[in-house]
């Protein structure tokens, strides 16, 4: 009789659990599976990030260990961010078209591989190309991650939200975790462990995808002469070479002999804009288009990328510039500047908590009015700092705030722009959205090193920076914190309210509040 009632206060949990998170889809056996599986598709969109902060922090290190030259230096996290930003859109079409289990789990197995391999390196070129192949991996595991949610997460629920929020804390969450990792283990060993320690996290990691991952049940295309032209080869061929060296150009101006004069890094930015011009041309005039056009005429798809654009042009480029103040103004060792950027990590998780509870119930235009303005409040407070300044007093808000503004906007975006096209294009969807970002950071990268370079020969000698070794750096951050500034002007023209939707208690669905426009992601197929 115990037995028996015990059973049914499970039962009757389980469906109190149900109505009001939503039904768990059908391809999991368990909450273990689905939990294990979101967390899994979240180190994916961590990759390249994680990457990132653990260069941030070791850079130094490599750089004094391998006789590295600036420039050499500077291509260690250039050469992962241009493989990846480049090759996003190609590996959202594959994934789309043949298959997104298998890309998935062998791009987190290479990725392992050769953050393993990236660690042995005994010369700079080695490790550069090294990355760059790194690069390569995390552009063909985030298309199929962000693909399979969307299709196992198709219907509006509060589950869907949480299962995204999750998904989006991986992106800037990877960086400050990366910084906190490598600070860590280059303290205790040196900095070939951060990569040793990156290649230990994600075999785990693909362990754990083999047994989790569920069945691919998307139709796929075979390998035949229609596949092909379907895959859109030229738009391939324009988008990979466009983004390719308008990346380069952007990574090589600021070390290049002479600066944005010189003659190849005019010819890579003069080719890699010609290039993406003719994709968007050819791919406004081709049957089956790598991406829609035609997404860009809702005015909501297109503002909330711009916000997003602005955004992502300041956070990874201030948390990098305030991981490298504190090393080298304040003299921090790398672990001491892992714990400064820990309040990032912690404000993270619970931002994006609270993201997931919110986001069908908070308007999401105040979300991004929130997001926009923690962003420019945070990035004012570090350019006021100077050297003699606490970091209590301006580094501890700001980095909290940083978080803030990055995981509201990333959330309310992600969500979007994954309900803006169908099913069968939610690879292309989130390829397209990373492309986004990562072009973002690299633009992002390219003006803040220019600006920090420039005006780091002309040190002030009268005003508030008279003599203070901040200045640089704080011209670093005014440069961000204008730009979130433009963003915070484009929030009113917003019309997002709400995204997904919770469930009555009597497990009927309510109608959602935004009606999201598909139709703009519908394909000519004739």
């Amino acid at each position: 009789m115990a037995n028996d009632n015990s059973r049914e206060a499970i039962e009757e949990i389980e469906r109190d659990s149900t109505s009001k998170l939503g039904e768990r889809p059908e391809c999991f056996k368990n909450t273990l599976q689905e939990v294990l599986f979101v967390l899994t598709t979240t180190m994916a969109i961590a990759m390249g990030s994680f990457v990132t902060g653990s260069v941030t922090v070791v850079s130094s290190f490599i750089g004094k260990d391998l006789n590295m030259t600036t420039a050499e230096i500077t291509w260690i996290t250039s050469a992962s961010s241009l493989a990846g930003g480049a090759f996003l859109l190609f590996f959202g079409r594959v994934a789309d078209l043949f298959g997104r289990k298998t890309l998935f789990l062998g791009s987190l197995f290479l990725f392992a591989v050769f953050c393993l391999a990236a660690g042995f390196s005994k010369n700079p070129i080695t490790l550069d190309v090294l990355n760059g192949v790194i690069g390569f991996t995390t552009a063909s595991a985030v298309p199929p991650a962000q693909g399979m949610l969307g299709v196992i997460y198709e219907k509006p629920s509060k589950r869907k939200n949480y299962a995204f929020a999750c998904f989006s804390a991986g992106n800037p969450l990877g960086f400050v975790f990366g910084t906190i990792f490598s600070g860590i283990a280059t303290q205790l060993f040196n900095w070939r462990a951060s990569f040793f320690l990156l290649a230990i996290i994600y075999l785990a990691f693909t362990i754990v995808a083999i047994f989790t991952v569920p069945m691919d049940t998307t139709e796929k295309q075979r390998l035949n002469w229609d596949a092909l032209y379907r895959f859109d080869v030229l738009g391939t061929v324009l988008t990979v070479g466009g983004i390719g060296m308008f990346s380069a150009a952007l990574s090589l101006g600021p070390t290049a002999p002479d600066g944005w004069k010189t003659s190849y890094v005019l010819a890579f930015l003069i080719l890699g804009i010609f290039l993406m011009i003719a994709f968007v041309f050819w791919e406004n005039y081709f049957e089956y288009p790598l991406v829609p056009m035609s997404i860009w005429r809702d005015r909501d798809f297109s503002l909330v990328i711009v916000i997003l654009l602005l955004g992502f042009m300041s956070f990874p480029v201030s948390a990098f510039f305030a991981a490298l103040y504190f090393q080298q103004v304040w003299q921090f060792s790398a672990l001491e500047t892992a714990l400064h950027l820990l309040p990032m990590a912690i404000m993270g998780i619970l931002v994006n908590i609270f993201a997931g509870l919110m986001l069908h119930r908070i308007s999401n235009q105040l979300l991004m009015y929130i997001g926009s303005a923690a962003y420019t409040v945070s990035f004012m407070l570090m350019a006021v700092n100077r050297r003699s300044d606490s970091y209590w007093a301006f580094f501890f808000p700001a980095l909290i705030l940083d978080v803030v503004g990055a995981d509201l906007e990333f959330n309310v975006a992600n969500m979007y722009v994954l309900s803006s096209l169908p099913p069968d294009q939610q690879s292309i969807a989130g390829g397209l959205f990373q492309t986004v970002t990562k072009l973002c950071m690299t633009l992002g990268y390219g003006i803040a090193t220019a600006l920090f370079n420039g005006v780091s020969k002309n040190p002030p000698r009268t005003g508030y920076y008279r003599g203070d070794p901040s200045w640089p750096y704080a011209t670093v951050f005014w440069y961000s914190a204008v730009c979130c500034a433009l963003s915070v002007a484009l929030v009113p023209w917003l019309r997002i309210r709400t995204q997904g939707h919770g469930a009555d208690t009597d497990g009927k669905d309510r109608p959602e509040v935004v009606t999201v426009n598909r139709a703009a992601g519908e394909e000519k197929n004739g």
